[in-house]
């Protein structure tokens, strides 16, 4: 099968597209997924420089998240079938023709939801949604201000926000963002620039009860200063490239509560692998996120989607800070 194989820890320009072996099925857990789109993100770089929390051995396909149609199931696997259309979070090994991985992060797609629809919902949505709801409480009559509204984690916590009642702020980079995060329900969109007084102006003075925050850099301090007395801070990432101090003092006189938040925890992303102990709780949430995007409640997007051969441009595009929602690679078309 055709696949982008990591051959050594650096540049995406040594990443190289060869004749792989496929998959073998050998845990009586796990399944064989078709693979027709893998998503594309910051972390992507990360993990082929070998500068992400966890460094794959080498030789390794990069690719963390899929969506496909299941090919071939463990003989313990009850949840899933063959012919399954079907979206996933993998260790690694997205940017191939095939991937095996165990059926515990495996999620059903319902029938009306495109698949490109359908491949932000797992990391992106799933984080935004678990950080927003099992970490911070998010309540109905809570004003969420995020940061990054305009792609991957910021967008889908915008747009969960919204959906659970609360009012949310959403805060963007350019205009054109700032454009599309309102269109997708935000209250109101703002700049960087005066992130704190321009939240206290449209707060009344108090300030945003919850802050997303997947950026990290300068941005954090300013996001500090936006929140209001008891905000809960959700810190989920540095896209900025830089992570930032927190102010302890200003923690304490706000009573501010820090949630650090790695998604990785709940899909096996840690050395203990603790993805089976949270499947039972994971799997209803993943259902939910995919029910709304088919009812049309939530508009997962993938903006641009790149061959097989296009990763280098694919990282290129996040890079710029342009992109709307996620990018992806075409793996193949569908089987029937």
């Amino acid at each position: 099968m055709k696949a982008l194989v990591c051959r050594q820890f650096g540049s995406v320009k040594d990443v190289e597209l060869a004749s792989v072996a496929e998959p073998e099925l050998t845990d009586p857990h796990a399944v064989t997924i078709a693979v027709e789109f893998a998503s594309v993100s910051h972390a992507t770089g990360l993990m082929i420089a070998g500068q992400y929390q966890r460094r794959p051995p080498l030789p390794f396909v990069p690719g963390t998240e899929v969506v496909g149609h299941v090919v071939a199931c463990g003989h313990a696997v009850t949840r899933l079938h063959p012919g399954d259309r079907v979206v996933a979070i993998a260790d690694w090994g997205g940017y191939a023709e095939r991937l095996t991985l165990p059926e515990y992060t495996v999620y059903p797609v319902p029938e009306s939801l495109p698949s490109t629809s359908a491949l932000p919902i797992p990391l992106s949505y799933g984080t935004a949604y678990c950080g927003l709801v099992w970490r911070c409480g998010l309540r109905a009559q809570d004003t969420v201000l995020v940061l990054g509204a305009g792609a991957g984690v910021g967008l889908a916590a915008l747009e969960i926000g919204r959906q659970l009642g609360a009012t949310v702020i959403a805060c963007a980079s350019t205009e054109a963002k700032r454009a599309e995060a309102l269109r997708r329900g935000a209250t109101h969109a703002l700049a960087p620039e005066d992130l704190a007084a321009s939240v206290k102006a449209l707060t009344d003075g108090r300030g945003a009860d919850v802050v997303v925050d997947p950026v990290g850099g300068d941005l954090f301090g300013q996001a500090l200063r936006a929140a209001a007395p008891n905000a809960r801070i959700l810190s989920i990432g540095f896209a900025s490239g830089s992570i930032p101090q927190a102010p302890v003092n200003l923690l304490l006189v706000k009573n501010l509560t820090l949630h650090g938040f790695f998604f990785g925890r709940y899909i096996g992303w840690t050395p203990t692998n603790e993805r089976a102990e949270h499947a039972p709780a994971l799997q209803p949430v993943m259902s939910t996120l995919l029910q709304w995007a088919a009812e049309g409640k939530l508009e997962p997007t993938v903006s641009a989607v790149y061959p097989l051969t296009g990763l280098g441009d694919a990282l290129a595009a996040l890079e710029s800070r342009k992109v709307v929602g996620k990018v992806a690679i075409k793996i193949k078309e569908t089987e029937t």
